[in-house]
Formats: C-alpha cells, sequence, structure tokens
C-alpha cells in the first residue's frame, strides 16, 4: 500500500511538538529530558473539566498534525490508536469495585470506554466523519497506521493517525508496566498533495529480522516503554527527510515494513482504487 504524509505531531517528555523535536530525533541535537507539555484544550469548558491526560494528548495531537496538513479536522476520517487508553480511570474504578462503596462516577465511567477521545475529538472540532478506536497491545501504532492506511486507499479520503499511550498507576503498572505519556499523530492521503511531504509504502512481512529501534538511549527507553512509542524509528526517518525501511512490531508471526521516501523523489501518484483495494 503507498500513501502520502501531510502533517506530523508528537508529543512527550522532552518532545514538545514536531517542529520543535524533529532535530532530536534527526539526531542532529541531544535529547534533553522535560516535562511533557500539553497546550489547552480546544473543548468547551464544561467538558474541559472532565478530559483525563490521555484525551488531552490525543487532542493536542490531532490539532498539531492537522494544523501542519491545512486540513479541517470536521471533514476528515480519524482513527484513534491507544494500548490501554486512560488507566488512572480505570485504576479509580477498579479500586472502587473493590471497596464497600460500589459507586462509579459517571464521569470515570464515560472516560473509561475506549473511544473517549474520539468522542471529545468530535465535540472540540464538530467533526462528523468517520472515525475508529483500535487497541492491539503491543504493536497497537502498527495496527493504527495499517488502518489507517486502508482506510485512505479504499475510500480514497485523508485519514489522521492518532496514537498515544500513558502510563498505569500501581498495581496496574507491575504487570501492563507502560511508562512515559507518549502520542504521536499523522495525516495520511492515498495521492500526493502540494503539502505532502513524504510517501509511505506499507506492507506486511513474515517477521525474520530484528524491529527497527533508536540509537538515543533516551528515545530507546520511550520505543520499548510505549506501545505508542514504537512509532519512534518511522518518525526519526520522516524528521531526516531521508529514505529508509522500517520494521515496526505487529501480531506474532508478522512484521509491518514501511519504506519511506521523501515526496520529491516519490512517484505524483499512487494506483487508483481499484490497484489499492487488489494490494490490499
Amino acid at each position: 500500500m503507498r500513501v502520502f504524509v501531510e502533517g506530523v505531531a508528537v508529543r512527550a517528555p522532552g518532545l514538545g511538538g514536531w517542529p520543535e523535536s524533529r532535530a532530536v530525533l534527526a539526531g542532529i541535537e541531544a535529547y534533553r529530558a522535560a516535562p511533557a507539555e500539553l497546550p489547552a484544550s480546544p473543548l468547551p469548558p464544561a467538558e474541559r473539566r472532565r478530559t483525563a491526560p490521555t484525551v488531552k494528548l490525543a487532542l493536542a495531537l490531532g490539532i498539531e498534525a492537522f494544523a501542519a496538513a491545512e486540513r479541517d479536522p470536521a471533514e476528515t476520517a480519524s482513527v484513534f490508536a491507544s494500548s490501554g487508553g486512560d488507566g488512572e480511570t480505570i485504576h479509580q474504578i477498579l479500586v472502587a469495585l473493590a471497596s464497600d462503596e460500589r459507586h462509579l462516577s459517571p464521569t470515570r465511567f464515560h472516560n473509561s470506554v475506549h473511544n473517549a477521545p474520539a468522542g471529545y475529538w468530535s465535540i472540540a472540532t464538530r467533526s462528523h466523519a468517520p472515525s475508529t478506536s483500535i487497541g492491539c497491545h503491543d504493536a497497537t501504532f502498527a495496527a493504527g497506521l495499517l488502518e489507517a492506511a486502508v482506510q485512505a486507499l479504499v475510500e480514497d479520503r485523508a485519514v489522521a493517525l492518532v496514537a498515544y499511550d500513558a502510563g498505569y498507576p500501581e498495581p496496574l503498572h507491575s504487570v501492563r508496566p507502560i511508562d512515559a505519556l507518549f502520542g504521536t499523530a499523522l495525516v495520511l492521503v492515498p495521492s500526493m498533495s502540494p503539502r505532502s511531504f513524504a510517501q509511505l509504502e506499507i506492507e506486511l512481512r513474515p517477521q525474520g529480522s530484528d524491529f527497527s529501534t533508536m540509537a538515543e538511549p533516551a528515545l530507546e527507553s520511550f520505543r520499548v516503554g510505549s506501545p505508542a512509542g514504537r512509532s519512534l524509528p518511522l518518525l526519526a526517518t520522516l524528521a531526516r527527510d531521508a529514505a529508509d525501511t522500517v520494521m515496526l512490531e505487529y501480531i506474532p508471526g508478522l512484521m509491518l515494513a514501511v519504506s519511506v521516501e521523501p515526496v520529491s523523489s516519490a512517484p505524483a501518484r499512487m494506483p487508483r482504487r481499484q490497484d489499492a483495494a487488489a494490494g490490499v
């Protein structure tokens, strides 16, 4: 499958957005640890007070990626990918259920639903475009990328992928260790546009080689410590504006190969819908 990238976003400790992080991801500047910063939510005040950190992260990523792509989020399909959703909310619900007073907050309950960020996104952007929420354990980013690329090709439309994860509190962290908050977003289109800056050739391959990693120890810790962080080798290749093939973790026995080419050397158009569907 061939798709094109129009916009990118990234948020994590020390990575405060795509423009500010490109040099670090490309290996030009050293990584410097810093708290993760999230901009103010675009939600109305009532909804803003009820949002969890994962929702704030997802919204920040989507807004940044759409601004870079110069697309209207109200008219663009989206895929929200998270391995575990809002761990703090899940923790609080389990604490309540394990107590004698099993009263659950309605806000806690609706924030625990896996598609809660997609719902808040539709409120914030007034979007009526299709939205999918997906989770696939450590392969969540690869599954989200595959889903977004398939939708872009089959539906012949722009699709935004928003992948995000945040850590669980104890005791959940002991059995499902997800470390630092990490998120990224990509706006994908099926044909080259004036805003396209990279082409992605995506294919499933039998697992026969190592997954791509990061040379910088701090960034590698993000990669292995967060399912959304598995995106980092792809983000690093995009940051370098380089041609390379990235191998991403997928389900057992399969891996996702993503070949990246800067748009200046990419074909101007992809195969049309019937060819793309045959390739899928």
